[in-house]
């Protein structure tokens, strides 16, 4: 089939369940297209997967630039398609100002992920997008989870506030750091340990394998001290290896341990449902906000607040509730129409 041929919902339904990456790449084009007819195609294919969707294993990996993310998913994933698992590493990319396009290039970063069959990598230019996440990444771990892959991995880049937004859609958050503590212990404060379910120090290996348990140690003091007792999971400090293949089967061990505990606790249900219910409110906001730009007297007097705004003439909860306004969600107030 051509790749210029239209597909049917059916024909799209097809092609996932026999596991077809080409026809996955048009679905997750067709998910990221931001025309209007596409958009209805693409909720009806969503609709209908929605039955062979949530038994994947729902994988956030973040960690600053440098610190060795796409070698350790490289070899990570390597070692699960050996296991006879199939896995998706969907890679948030920062976008070229220029194109809007990825520019970090995971394929070239993942090589042998990249080459496998059991494996599938997508870079998602965030254009953007609030924390540098994909519009469209829920619906991208959905299609892939149709497409029979048991492990879906979202690594982001790790800057900004993207780890926010990835940890409320996945079942485990792993934050990879490397070793060292005092300036690096200090800088990350409360906000990434309390996201993360995991903290694994990478690239313990050579000299650097004292200096990567003794970081261990100190993270997981940290973690003690900032992080609120829960019965069900204290998240662990591990120390591995991507480019030596160490400590990855404690990793993938850990990650299987923290879904057996949430599930037989009804944990991990929970968070399934808290995070649809997510989704919609987050799809209804960027409804609002495509509503807003495709209608031109509202795009109009969007810019025109926008202005008064930026001159302090008005406040943003003013400016707010006149947009509601012009878009018929609130009555129009006096003098704001």
């Amino acid at each position: 089939m051509s790749a210029k041929t239209p597909l049917s919902t059916a024909d799209y339904l097809v092609g996932l369940k026999r596991g077809d990456r080409a026809i996955l790449a048009r679905a997750i084009t067709l998910v990221e297209s931001n025309r209007p007819s596409h958009g209805l195609e693409a909720q009806a294919l969503l609709q209908a997967i929605l039955p062979d969707t949530g038994r994947a294993h729902r994988i956030g990996i973040t960690g600053v630039p440098g610190v060795g993310k796409s070698t350790a998913i490289d070899q990570f994933g390597m070692n699960l398609v050996d296991a006879g698992k199939r896995v998706a590493v969907l890679a948030v990319d920062p976008s070229s100002t220029r194109t809007g396009g990825s520019i970090l290039g995971d394929k070239t970063r993942m090589n042998r992920l990249a080459t496998s069959d059991a494996a599938f990598i997508r870079p998602s230019p965030s254009s953007g997008t609030l924390g540098g996440v994909a519009r469209k990444t829920r619906e991208t771990m959905a299609l892939c989870e149709a497409a029979g892959f048991d492990v879906v991995i979202v690594e982001t880049v790790g800057v900004g506030q993207s780890e926010t937004t990835v940890a409320d859609m996945v079942d485990i958050f792993v934050v990879l750091l490397l070793a060292g503590g005092g300036d690096d212990l200090q800088g990350i404060k409360k906000g990434i340990i309390e996201l993360a379910d995991v903290i694994a120090i990478n690239k313990a290996d050579g000299d650097n394998i004292n200096r990567a348990t003794h970081a261990a140690a100190e993270y997981q003091g940290a973690l003690n001290i900032l992080t609120a007792h829960d019965a069900i999971w204290a998240p662990p400090v591990l120390t591995i290896s991507g480019r030596d293949n160490g400590g990855l089967d404690k990793l993938w061990a850990t990650i299987s341990d923290h879904r057996a505990r949430m599930t037989a606790a009804g944990a991990f249900e929970t968070r399934r449902r808290t995070q649809a219910v997510g989704w919609m409110r987050a799809m209804l906001a960027d409804r609002l906000m495509a509503l807003a730009d495709r209608t031109p007297e509202i795009a109009a007097r969007r810019a025109a607040l926008e202005a008064e705004v930026r001159a302090g003439t008005i406040t943003a909860p003013m400016a707010v509730e006149a947009m509601l306004g012009v878009m018929g969600l609130l009555p129009l107030s006096g003098g704001m129409a």
